[in-house]
C-alpha cells in the first residue's frame, strides 16, 4: 500500500493530522452542545426559529414518546422525511433512546422502501403529511412488516402567518392522515414530559445509523455507522474551519437523509453551536432568496446545485458577501464551474470526497489557501489514505501508477447490515490486521498528499449527488416483453454530472422503439434514476465468456460521441 505519508510534511488543514477522536455517543455530543449553546438559534425553517433548548426539548420528547410505544435500544427507526424540523427531533430522539436510525430517501418508490424496511427490520417510520410522501408511506405500512407511522405537519412547523397561508394555498400538496391506530400524529407522540432516562450506549459497538448505499457492487446494502463513527466525522469536519470562533450559519438545502448533509449540514453544525437554515427541497429561486434573507456563512452542495444557482436570473440580485466557504461533494467538480462560482460570488468553493461507508467525508481541500483544483484534497485528520493494486488489494499499487483508494479512520463503518459475507470484497486487510475500506475509486496521490480520482471500479452512476445503480434499472427493463438484453451506463451531463442511458437489444420478432421503451420505463423509476434515452441496438458488446460488457459499451458510446457521423449537406 502506498501514498500514506505524502501529506505529513505538507498538511494544510488547520488541525494536526494525528488529532485524536475518542469514542463518543451521539446523545453525549448533542447534550453537550444543547447545554453549552441553549439560547443560540439552532434551526431557521422558512422564517420560524428554534433555539438549542427548544430542539433539545423536542428530542427528549421524541425519545420518551417512542419508549411509551414500546420501542427501545437497538430498534430500527426509519426517517422518510425532507429537510424539516421533525427530521432533527426524530433523528436525535431515536438516538437518545438508543435506537438505530435508518435513512430513507423521499424519492424512493414503494418497492424500494418495502425492500429496505424489510432488510433493516425498521419498526416505526417518521414522515409528514405531504402528498409526495404520506401515500407512499401508507402503502409501505400495508405491504411490509412496518408497525407504525408517525406523521408530522409541515404547516405546524412554519411561522403562524406562513402556516395559515400553507393551509389555504398548499392544500393540494397536503395528504390527510387516516384514522388508523397504527398512524399517529407527531404532536401526539411528543405530548409528554420528556423525562425518559437515556440508556447506556457503547459508542464503538452500538449502531447509530444504517445508511443504504450501493457499496462497490451496485446492490444496495446498509452501511452500519456506529456512534463513534458519526461523532468522529462531525468533529473532524468541524475542525477543518480555520475560524472556529466565527458565526456558523449553514444553508441546509442538501437532503439530510443523504450522508453528506447528515455530517456537513447537521452534525458538524451541532458541534459548533451553529444554525441550520433548512429548506425542504432545492429550488434555485428559493435558495437565492434565502441567502439574501439569512446571510449564511456556508453552503454545502453538489455541482448540479451550484450550476443551477449560477444559471438563475435572480443571481444578479443576490448578496453572497456572507459566504465564507462552499463545499462541493457527491460528484466531481469541474474546474470551469469552480472558477465561475468563485468569480461570481467571491466565495471559496472547495471539493471534498467521501462515501456512505465513511460517514460522509474522507478528504477535502483546505478552506483557505493551498487548494488544488481537480483534486479531492488531503485526508481529514486521523484519516489514512493509501493506493492499492487495482487487481489485488493486498498489494500496493505499482510505483507511479494509479491505484484503488483505500481508507482507514474513525469514521469508517463497522460493516454492512446483515452482510458479513461482503467484508471480503469491502475491506483490504493489512499485515497488522487492520481493515482498510475499499472505495472502488481509482486515484493518484501527489507529493503534497493531494488525491485525484482518475477512474472508478464500480458501476454506480453519480446523478446530481445521488447514486444510481444500473443493475436495478436493467432489472426493470428485462420485465418488458420486447427486451432481450439491457445495459445502463452513465454519460457526462453538464448539469447533473452524469445521466443514465439505457441500451437494449430486442427479442426476435419484437417491435419497440426507444421512445416507447423510455416512456414505459421512466414512470417506474425514482426521479434521479430516469434515463434520458433508451437506445435500441442490433448487438451488445460481450466478454470472451459471453457476458454483457458494460466497459466495452461505455468505450463504444464515448467513441461515437467523440466522432459523430457526418451528415451529408
Amino acid at each position: 500500500m502506498t501514498g500514506e505519508h505524502a501529506w505529513r510534511n505538507a498538511y494544510r488543514h488547520p488541525v494536526a493530522w494525528d488529532s485524536a477522536y475518542p469514542p463518543l455517543s451521539m446523545p453525549a455530543l448533542f447534550d453537550e452542545s444543547a447545554a453549552r449553546f441553549a439560547a443560540r438559534p439552532a434551526i431557521d425553517f422558512l422564517g420560524r426559529h428554534y433555539n438549542y433548548a427548544e430542539l433539545a426539548d423536542g428530542v427528549r420528547r421524541v425519545a420518551t414518546g417512542l419508549a411509551a410505544l414500546g420501542y427501545g435500544k437497538g430498534d430500527r427507526v426509519g426517517l422518510f422525511l425532507p429537510n424539516v424540523p421533525h427530521y432533527l427531533a426524530a433523528y436525535h430522539g431515536a438516538l437518545r433512546l438508543g435506537a438505530t436510525v435508518v435513512n430513507f430517501s423521499p424519492l424512493y418508490s414503494v418497492e424500494e422502501l418495502c425492500h429496505q424496511v424489510a432488510d433493516s427490520g425498521t419498526r416505526v417510520l417518521f414522515t409528514i403529511s405531504a402528498t409526495a410522501l404520506l401515500p407512499t408511506a401508507l402503502k409501505v405500512l400495508e405491504k411490509s412488516g412496518l408497525e407504525r407511522l408517525v406523521v408530522g405537519s409541515v404547516a405546524g412547523a412554519l411561522p403562524p402567518g406562513k402556516s395559515l397561508l400553507y393551509r389555504l394555498f398548499k392544500r393540494a400538496e397536503t395528504a390527510e392522515r387516516p384514522t388508523d391506530p397504527r398512524v399517529i400524529a407527531f404532536s401526539t407522540l411528543i405530548a409528554n414530559d420528556g423525562a425518559l432516562p437515556p440508556p447506556a450506549i457503547d459508542a464503538e459497538r452500538d449502531v447509530a445509523l444504517i445508511q443504504y448505499t450501493g457499496g462497490t457492487t451496485g446492490v444496495p446494502k446498509g452501511a452500519m455507522l456506529t456512534h463513534a463513527n458519526v461523532t468522529a466525522n462531525a468533529r473532524q469536519v468541524a475542525q477543518l474551519d480555520p475560524h472556529p470562533e466565527a458565526v456558523d450559519r449553514i444553508l441546509g438545502v442538501l437532503p439530510l437523509f443523504h450522508v453528506f448533509a447528515n455530517t456537513c449540514v447537521m452534525n458538524r453544525t451541532i458541534v459548533t453551536g451553529g444554525e441550520m437554515v433548512l429548506l425542504p427541497r432545492f429550488d434555485a429561486a428559493q435558495a437565492l432568496a434565502t441567502i439574501n434573507r439569512t446571510k449564511p456563512t456556508s453552503l454545502p452542495g453538489v455541482p448540479t446545485m451550484y450550476q443551477a444557482l449560477l444559471d438563475h436570473p435572480a443571481l444578479a440580485n443576490t448578496d453572497f458577501s456572507s459566504l465564507r466557504v462552499c463545499i462541493s461533494g457527491g460528484a466531481p467538480l469541474n474546474a470551469e464551474l469552480k472558477a465561475k462560482w468563485e468569480a461570481t460570488t467571491h466565495s471559496t468553493l472547495i471539493e471534498g470526497y467521501g462515501l456512505s461507508e465513511s460517514t460522509g467525508v474522507l478528504t477535502t481541500n483546505p478552506y483557505e489557501g493551498g487548494q488544488k483544483s481537480g483534486t479531492i484534497g488531503q485526508p481529514l485528520p486521523a484519516t489514512r489514505i493509501r493506493l492499492v493494486d487495482k487487481e489485488d488489494p493486498t498489494r500496493p499499487a505499482p510505483e507511479g501508477e494509479p491505484g484503488e483508494i483505500v481508507a482507514l479512520g474513525p469514521q469508517v463503518m463497522a460493516g454492512y447490515w446483515n452482510r458479513p459475507d461482503a467484508d471480503d470484497t469491502t475491506f483490504a486487510i493489512d499485515a497488522d490486521g487492520r481493515r482498510w475500506l475499499r472505495t472502488g475509486d481509482v486515484g493518484t496521490i501527489d507529493a503534497d498528499g493531494f488525491i485525484a480520482i482518475v477512474d472508478r471500479l464500480k458501476d454506480m452512476i453519480a446523478v446530481g449527488g445521488f447514486k444510481v445503480f444500473p443493475s436495478q434499472i436493467e432489472a426493470i427493463l428485462y420485465h418488458h416483453p420486447a427486451v432481450r438484453e439491457a445495459l445502463v451506463i452513465g454519460l457526462p451531463d453538464a448539469y447533473r454530472g452524469e445521466m443514465p442511458r439505457a441500451y437494449v437489444t430486442l427479442n426476435e420478432g419484437a417491435e419497440a422503439d426507444g421512445a416507447a421503451l423510455a416512456a414505459w420505463l421512466n414512470p417506474q423509476l425514482g426521479k434521479h434514476e430516469r434515463v434520458d434515452r433508451v437506445v435500441v441496438r442490433e448487438t451488445m458488446p460481450k466478454t470472451m465468456i459471453g457476458k454483457l460488457s458494460r466497459k466495452d459499451l461505455i468505450a463504444e458510446v464515448k467513441a461515437e460521441m467523440a466522432n459523430p457521423p457526418i451528415t451529408p449537406a
